[in-house]
């Protein structure tokens, strides 16, 4: 070992050698990064002005939506910007910015979504009391525990991850530094550090997991008693967004990070868009579509927006 190279910096693989296609990757790139940058930004801005959904859901809507705005910002401008000079070098400092960044708002990420849906269980199973369990202390207590425990871990995974060797290539085979990548070039002989921080993640993963199933175990039992379809129908509507956005965030995950046999690059790649852009993307147009307080809400803010500009008369007669 004593004549091999220590790496300093990394080359990230994009998804072509061709400058042309480069440049194209990075404008695609660049319009999915606006819209659901944007799209989140509306969320966040609507949850905050409008004193209707002043609630524990939206609450954590919020920071759903703050966490997916840092989490899509991570690697995506950074990809932009070396698809359009055509540069895809990255320092080990800048590598281990992206993997803390990265696995501490992905893991925030879980943890939000299980307290929406414990926030779901007390509202539809125990709603008389729903404002003593779901007050204002405990929401701030949940949504501060999910974001110190996101840091925390994605504190362990660049710590191991980065007390590794990394000798010889220096080729990382993803558009953004993840932890398998580096693992693979990795040339040290002892991974206990960072296999014992992925263990600890994916017990609190199927931790957040086992939760999330046993609390839509009990809403469904309860909302299938009701006797009216009206009735069910209006609390499996509070229910269905949260259930898509999580289902949509932990599928796109397992397949980056649990898949049983090995890939191509190329298919790597799309799987780590999918995961990186997709619920971000999503998430927002989701609560929109489906959830009439928010669409409510979106109305309210265009007419009070319109109240003060020169659509207003164009917004009356219509």
């Amino acid at each position: 070992m004593s004549n091999v190279t220590a790496v300093t910096t990394f080359i990230l693989l994009g998804f072509s050698d061709v400058q042309k296609l480069q440049t194209l990757c990075g404008v695609l790139f660049l319009v999915m990064y606006l819209a659901a940058l944007m799209s989140n930004i509306l969320i966040i801005t609507l949850i905050t002005l409008d004193l209707q959904l002043q609630t524990p859901m939206y609450f954590f809507l919020k920071n759903l939506s703050l966490m997916d705005v840092f989490l899509v910002s991570v690697p995506i401008p950074n990809f932009i910007v070396n698809s359009l000079t055509h540069n895809s070098s990255i320092s080990i400092l800048g590598c281990a910015l992206q993997i803390l960044l990265m696995s501490s708002f992905s893991a925030g990420d879980v943890f939000v979504l299980t307290a929406m849906s414990y926030d779901r269980y007390v509202a539809i199973c125990c709603p008389l009391y729903y404002e003593a369990i779901m007050s204002d202390g405990a929401c701030v207590l949940m949504a501060g525990f999910s974001w110190a425990t996101g840091l925390f871990l994605g504190g362990i995974y660049t710590a191991g991850t980065f007390s590794m060797s990394f000798c010889g290539s220096n080729v990382i085979s993803q558009f953004f530094c993840d932890i398998p990548s580096l693992l693979r070039i990795s040339c040290s002989g002892t991974l206990v550090v960072i296999y014992t921080g992925i263990g600890i993640g994916m017990c609190l993963g199927m931790s957040c997991f086992i939760c999330v199933v046993i609390s839509y175990f009990y809403i469904f039992s309860t909302v299938l008693k009701i006797p009216t379809t009206k009735g069910q129908s209006k609390a499996f509507s509070t229910c269905l967004s949260h259930l898509i956005v999580f289902t949509v965030f932990i599928a796109t995950a397992c397949f980056v990070y649990l898949k049983t046999s090995p890939n191509s690059p190329i298919t790597d790649r799309l799987f780590a868009v999918i995961y990186t852009v997709l619920p971000p993307a999503l998430n927002p147009v989701i609560y929109s579509l489906k959830n009439a307080d928010v669409k409510c809400a979106l109305r309210r803010f265009l007419e009070n927006a319109c109240s003060r500009g020169p659509c207003h008369s164009t917004l009356k007669s219509a």
